[in-house]
Order: C-alpha cells, then sequence, then structure tokens
C-alpha cells in the first residue's frame, strides 16, 4: 500500500446560475454568495461566465470564491441579466487555470456558456474520436468534451436545448450541467441522477444550484429538485422542461449525504443533517461500546456523532475545534504536508477527552492516514481509549462517477481487513457502517442510491478506465439497490 497516498476522498465540484426575467441586471452579487456557499464542494477553482445584453463574458482562476473574486475584481466585472458558475474540486493532476470552468464557446450559431459536476465514463472515447476528426482540447477535464459535443450537434439543431439533449444521448455517466445562451439558461441532470440539481425561485427570477443551501445564501426559495434525465429551459417569457432519456433506475451518490453535501442542505427530499443523525444512531446500534463521551470529526462527523450519542445515552462532547481557514486536507499534494495540515486544521480540546473513553465518529476511511493521525492527536491529549465508529461502510472498489477514486489499489480497505485497519489507525476498536443502512439513511429521498464503491456493483453496465482507454464490464445492474 502507498502510504503517501492515505487521505480522504476528493470533492465534487458545486454549480450555480440564475437567469433574471426581467429588463434587469444584478447576477453578480448573488452568484458570488451561491458560490461562496458551495464551496466545500471544490477548493482548486471557480468561475463564473454573465450574460451582458447578449454577450457572454468568464472571469475564472485557480483559487477559493474570496481569492479569485477579490474587491477589485468584483469592481470591474460588468453585472449582467443572467450567469452560471462553478467551484471546481482538488486533483493533484489538473490543478491548473485551464481546466477551471466554466467553459466559453464560441459556436457559428452563437456563442454559449457552460459548466458542470461529475464524470464522464466515456469522456476519454469520446475525446479521442474528435480528436481523430480535428478536434483541437485545450483542457483536460470533461467538460470540454461537453462543450464539443453540444457544440456539434448545435449544427444541425433548431435549438441549444435541443443540441443539449441530443448531446445527452452521447455522454454517459455522472453529470450536472448548466448551459447559458445569450437568450437562455438550460439545466440537466444525467438520466441516473447521480449529482444533485435543484431549481428556487429568486424574487420571481430562476436559480440552480448543486446544493439547497446555495438558494439560502441568497434568499431564494427552494421550488423543486432537477429530476434525472430532465433537462429544463428557462427562458424570458418562461420555464418549459424536456425529457433528455428513457426513465431508468435512479442512482444518487450516497456519499452526498455521508460526506459531500453541507448538512443544511437537503436533497432530493431528505435533509442531509437528518441522515447524518440517522447515520450515527445507526452505528450506536450496529457497533456498541463502553464509553465516557462521543466527539465527531469536523464537519460531517459532527451530526452522527450527536445521533450516536442520542441512541447510546453517552454523553457528546466537542472534541475538536477547526481552524477555518485552511482547505481540506486532501488539497496538500505531500504526505508530509498532509500530516501538518491536520495538526493546524484540527486541536483537540483536552478538557472534553483527558483520561476518557472517546467515541471517535468521522464518515469514512478511504485511503487511510489522515485517520491515524487524528487518533494520534486524541492519544497526545490524554485520551484512555479511542474508538473508531464510520458513518460509511468499507470503501472497497473504485468510483467512476467524479470522486476521484479510479483506482482500487490505493484504496485500505480493498487490502486489509477491518481488524487490521484499525491497528493501523492505533484505534482500539473500529465499526464501519453496515451496508444495510445506507438505504435507510436519507428517510424521504426519492432516488435509489448508488453504491459501487462500496459493493463493486454499478448502476451502468460499462465504466471506462483511464489508464487502459478500454470499457470493461461491471457487475449485473441490481435495480436501484
Amino acid at each position: 500500500m502507498n502510504e503517501s497516498v492515505f487521505n480522504k476522498l476528493h470533492e465534487e465540484c458545486g454549480v450555480f446560475g440564475v437567469f433574471l426575467r426581467g429588463d434587469k441586471t444584478g447576477v453578480l452579487t448573488p452568484t458570488y454568495h451561491a458560490l461562496y456557499a458551495l464551496q466545500h464542494r471544490g477548493q482548486e477553482s471557480c468561475g463564473m461566465a454573465v450574460n451582458i445584453g447578449g454577450d457572454l463574458r468568464c472571469c475564472k482562476d485557480v483559487g477559493l470564491v474570496n481569492e479569485v473574486f477579490t474587491r477589485d475584481v468584483m469592481e470591474k466585472l460588468s453585472d449582467g441579466c443572467a450567469a452560471i458558475g462553478q467551484c471546481r474540486h482538488a486533483s493533484s493532476d489538473t490543478n491548473n487555470r485551464d481546466n477551471a470552468q466554466p467553459l466559453l464557446i464560441n459556436n457559428h450559431k452563437g456563442p454559449f456558456a457552460l459548466c458542470h459536476n461529475g464524470s464522464l465514463i466515456n469522456a476519454q472515447m469520446l475525446r479521442e474520436q474528435m480528436m481523430k476528426g480535428g478536434a483541437i482540447f485545450h483542457t483536460t477535464g470533461d467538460i470540454e468534451v461537453i462543450a464539443q459535443i453540444v457544440a456539434q450537434e448545435r449544427l444541425c439543431s433548431g435549438s441549444i436545448e435541443q443540441a443539449v439533449v441530443r448531446a445527452m444521448e452521447r455522454i454517459e455517466g455522472a453529470y450536472s450541467l448548466l448551459v447559458m445562451s445569450p437568450q437562455k439558461m438550460i439545466a440537466a441532470r444525467d438520466p441516473r441522477g447521480f449529482r444533485p440539481l435543484c431549481m428556487g425561485d429568486w424574487n420571481g427570477d430562476i436559480v440552480f444550484a448543486s446544493e439547497s443551501c446555495a438558494l439560502d445564501a441568497i434568499g431564494a426559495a427552494f421550488v423543486r429538485d432537477v429530476e434525472p434525465g430532465e433537462v429544463v429551459v428557462v427562458t424570458r417569457e418562461g420555464i418549459e422542461s424536456l425529457r433528455a432519456s428513457s426513465e431508468c433506475d435512479s442512482a444518487l451518490c450516497a456519499f452526498e449525504f455521508i460526506y459531500f453535501a453541507r448538512p443544511d442542505s437537503r436533497i432530493d427530499g431528505s435533509s442531509v443533517h437528518t441522515a447524518r443523525l440517522r447515520a450515527g444512531s445507526f452505528l450506536a446500534l450496529e457497533h456498541p461500546v463502553q464509553a465516557d463521551v462521543v466527539v465527531g470529526v469536523p464537519d460531517s462527523g459532527i451530526d452522527a456523532a450527536i445521533g450516536y450519542s442520542r441512541q447510546s445515552g453517552i454523553p457528546y462532547g466537542i472534541g475538536f475545534i477547526k481552524n477555518r481557514y485552511i482547505g481540506r486536507t486532501f488539497i496538500q499534494p505531500e504526505q508530509q504536508q498532509r500530516v501538518h495540515s491536520v495538526r493546524i486544521k484540527l486541536n483537540v480540546v483536552e478538557a472534553t477527552v483527558k483520561g476518557k473513553r472517546v467515541v471517535l465518529i468521522d464518515d469514512s476511511i478511504v485511503r487511510g492516514n489522515t485517520g491515524a493521525h487524528i487518533v494520534s492527536l486524541l492519544r497526545e491529549a490524554g485520551a484512555a481509549q479511542v474508538h473508531i465508529r464510520l458513518t460509511a461502510p468499507p470503501f472497497m472498489y473504485p468510483c467512476y462517477f467524479g470522486t476521484d477514486t479510479d483506482s482500487a489499489e490505493n484504496l485500505i480497505a480493498a487490502h486489509h481487513s477491518i481488524e487490521e485497519i484499525g491497528r493501523m489507525m492505533d484505534s482500539d476498536s473500529l465499526g464501519f457502517l453496515n451496508i444495510d443502512y445506507v438505504d435507510k439513511l436519507a428517510e424521504h429521498c426519492k432516488r435509489g442510491f448508488c453504491k459501487g464503491c462500496f459493493t463493486g456493483t454499478y448502476p451502468m453496465r460499462t465504466v471506462c478506465r483511464e489508464d487502459t482507454h478500454t470499457a470493461v464490464m461491471s457487475q449485473p445492474l441490481t435495480g436501484t439497490s
């Protein structure tokens, strides 16, 4: 096992769009605030494209929202009647400005801008096909593949939304997509709904966001979730809904509730906060332990720790203070830097844990070493025992739909037993969430879940391995599971 890559999951991306339906401007401020609210979904780069009287302009760069869109930059930007924006997650091999989104395309039938959250499983195949036909690519991201296909389809389509629908027949995988033309805004979600996307009402105008917390940040009212396979078209005349594909089993990423989303968001009818409370409760039922205090690793472990405490009767305590001014630890390229970042980012509240038997609640162990260093921090602060409980099952198989774990080589649970992992963590005991509880986390969720990273059974029959550029069969379909 390569110790240098033991770290947490990479984030998803966050997208936002706003369309003013009247003859007015004022999209810069809400777009900035919404992207700031979605910052947890991506900390590599960010950007926004603005519609200024039919002229599309784009501003983007590597960095956090407040680093890219400084006061000086915002004052120099021209405001407009519509905008789309994105926060992109960190990835060691694509960390450059070229891969920042949105992407602006000048097409024969008119310009358009687009951004997305997700990952295509046939991106490499499509890219190679188009390059053989003379297409030129300037980035390594899937969004340029989508843009090229939309541009091709636009040449033989009567409208930009028809081009998007036709493009969705060619691309496969996970994506929530926003497209903006001089007259329209289009929101689309892949047929299985891997990634979240919702629609809101902002004082009579229309907004879209990856999570409802972005709507709350600008004072918009939640209207509904965009359905899997749906294309929503917004113009000054109104809203139209198109169906881009036949219905199929939905497969929302289970990690949206376990880790990715903010706890104050609602996704497909279910509260993220409540789902994490339930995860903690399930852990207490399945993995009870004699202990003195329950603590959660900020941020995703906090709600589950409260749930564990309520179910078990063991008091909840604030075990860590989080430094809000450092990004998530996976951003650091070297293991030594990540370990140092953990110590800077989290400081143990000694009064909570000293001399106590501690139940430590976290979301997952993917590669491993970050968890071991958190345990060491607790022991250094005087914890008598540390019992780890995870709100996810063991992460044993690659994910091909956007979490940057496309190889089992570096997944600790794929090579070690639970007992071995516990010893590697230096924990007194270790318990994972049972796979049977995953479907019960989001009690009112309208979707089925993708659990391929836990089971090896994927909701799509083929996956594209980027290292070989070949398609291989996954295990058989099992419906919504």
